[in-house]
């Protein structure tokens, strides 16, 4: 507790908002100060005054940290309701403390039934300050909420600017595959289905770029498209595992949120050993949620100087995260060798009839779905 207090301290000093407490106090003490010097108690020492909320600034610190750093992640509704054992429990010790020290330093304090304006004044005094607190949490919250919102409409507008430029004609691209793909020779079908792949690449690309959800089995079989070439490059050099059980194949996620870390993975985790590796893209329904998952046994993170975690995809993909669902991207080293991407995101059931199908999902079939 002392280390976090001194850390809350150094913090606080670095901030605006630590001399807007300051004053805070001040103002509380010269209006009590204003309100006794009207009354019969005018002659009220000022100095017991600035012991008196001296004594309240340093207990504030610990409850503070209490209810806005151990219990942070409590419901509004808990941390509100936690205020009624820790106001009473705040009051009470400052009514001791602050008799101590008066005791200590010869001076008097109310007695007997007076004593209960000790009791209650601070009570009243914690309740106001920890609710201009939650007032200015709240107040971030909502700051924090239109950046967020504001950022989104800045990415989705570059997002969109971006997709207009590489669109200027699409169907002129298409005819060129099917162009391409009709001049193959009959004996080299494979070639044509090579074609096939890369143009429904970017046909899913196009479409990503029109939508904000799509099922996971298009998301999937979007990658097995992209696998399916870098297959051909690598040869048996890259094992690759697919795993999308039934209970995830109809569940919403964004368009090309797993293609980075697929790309990242073959780029720096496999395409510079000599042996290649394995890429693996598995998810999982849990009760908190849809787990995703890119893995590679590559390097890892942490050796040949070679970090996986660099990138604009990589940095891309975080960003798309934090901003549309407050979720973090997670990377970890795996053993005996790899990395690991993966993040959780919320149980959001797909409208399959809102969606238009454009990757062929029997490609990640063919590539080792274990189901």
């Amino acid at each position: 507790m002392g280390i976090l207090m001194k850390n809350a301290i150094v913090t606080y000093l670095r901030k605006w908002e630590f001399w807007a407490l300051v004053g805070l106090y001040f103002l509380f003490g010269f209006l009590y100060w204003l309100a006794l010097y009207i009354t019969s108690y005018g002659n009220n020492d000022a100095a017991n005054i600035m012991v008196d909320y001296f004594i309240k600034a340093i207990l504030t610190i610990p409850f503070y940290l209490i209810t806005f750093r151990l219990v942070r992640h409590w419901s509004n509704v808990q941390r509100l309701s936690l205020h009624v054992v820790l106001g009473p429990l705040y009051a009470f010790l400052w009514q001791q403390t602050y008799y101590l020290v008066q005791e200590s330093l010869g001076k008097g304090h109310l007695e007997g039934n007076g004593s209960f304006w000790d009791i209650y004044i601070p009570l009243l005094f914690y309740f106001i300050q920890f609710g201009l607190f939650h007032l200015y949490e709240y107040y971030q919250q909502v700051r924090e909420q239109e950046r967020n919102a504001a950022a989104l409409r800045e990415s989705a507008l570059s997002s969109e600017l971006t997709a207009l430029k590489a669109q200027l004609n699409p169907h002129f691209l298409y005819n060129t595959f099917n162009t391409i793909s009709a001049s193959v020779p009959p004996e080299q079908e494979h070639t044509r289905e090579l074609v096939a792949d890369l143009s429904d690449l970017f046909r899913y690309q196009l479409m990503a770029s029109k939508t904000d959800l799509v099922p996971l089995y298009e998301e999937f079989g979007f990658v097995a498209n992209y696998l399916t070439l870098e297959k051909e490059r690598f040869g048996d050099r890259l094992e690759i595992d697919l795993d999308m059980p039934d209970d995830t194949r109809n569940l919403a996620v964004p368009p090309m949120i797993l293609q980075p870390l697929v790309e990242n993975a073959i780029r720096h985790g496999i395409a510079h050993q000599i042996d290649g590796g394995k890429v693996w893209v598995h998810a999982r329904k849990k009760p908190d949620g849809l787990h995703l998952e890119v893995g590679d046994t590559g390097p890892g993170f942490n050796q040949n100087g070679d970090t996986n975690g660099n990138g604009i995809g990589l940095a891309n993909t975080q960003k798309r995260l934090q901003l549309e669902f407050g979720v973090e991207l997670h990377q970890e080293d795996v053993a005996p060798k790899g990395c690991l991407f993966s993040f959780v995101l919320p149980i959001i059931p797909a409208d399959i009839g809102n969606h238009h199908a454009s990757a062929k999902t029997s490609a990640a079939r063919e590539m080792g779905q274990k189901h």
